[in-house]
């Protein structure tokens, strides 16, 4: 739990069904800005890794996410539960997230970790990799986690996430 020191990060990670540029994702693909503009100003938001540096994470062939052409991912850091909580089911961002299976494979597989970082840490793919890793292998901890280890965490209950981002 947060105590003032600590802020949350999360990291998403999708393979899209068609390539980027295919008219079958187009509806995604516009609405990226959209989302990552409400995202930016969203009450306890902090920090998102920059597009620049997210397409280069996803395109390189020897980095953490594999180079997979269709690799869709976010990273980013939230003041608190709430905040994130907030963005994620109470902004346009819910719309996207409810239309996930239009543009994503296997939606209900793990794709979805978070973790607390000291107040002022960025980090990096390679950190977001090597923890949602760990979820994979081990289930939810201190180390990483999913909505259903955060107590104060409600709103994914009642939105259709029990299988894709516990």
């Amino acid at each position: 739990m947060a105590d003032g020191t600590l802020h949350l990060a999360e990291f998403n990670l999708g393979i899209l069904r068609h390539d980027w540029n295919d008219p079958r994702v187009q509806g995604f693909v516009d609405g990226l800005d959209l989302v990552n503009s409400v995202a930016m100003r969203s009450p306890g938001f902090v920090w998102m890794l920059g597009e620049d540096q997210m397409d280069a994470a996803q395109r390189d062939p020897e980095g953490p996410l594999g180079g997979n052409p269709r690799t869709a991912s976010t990273l980013s850091v939230w003041e608190d539960v709430a905040s994130l909580e907030h963005f994620v089911w109470n902004t346009v961002h819910r719309h996207f997230y409810e239309r996930r299976a239009e543009w994503y494979d296997a939606v209900e597989s793990l794709r979805f970790v978070m973790w607390w970082v000291p107040a002022g840490h960025r980090p990096d793919i390679t950190e977001a990799m090597a923890r949602f890793r760990h979820l994979q292998a081990h289930g939810d901890s201190d180390h990483a986690f999913g909505w259903r280890y955060l107590t104060e965490a409600q709103q994914w209950k009642t939105h259709g996430c029990a299988h894709a981002a516990e």
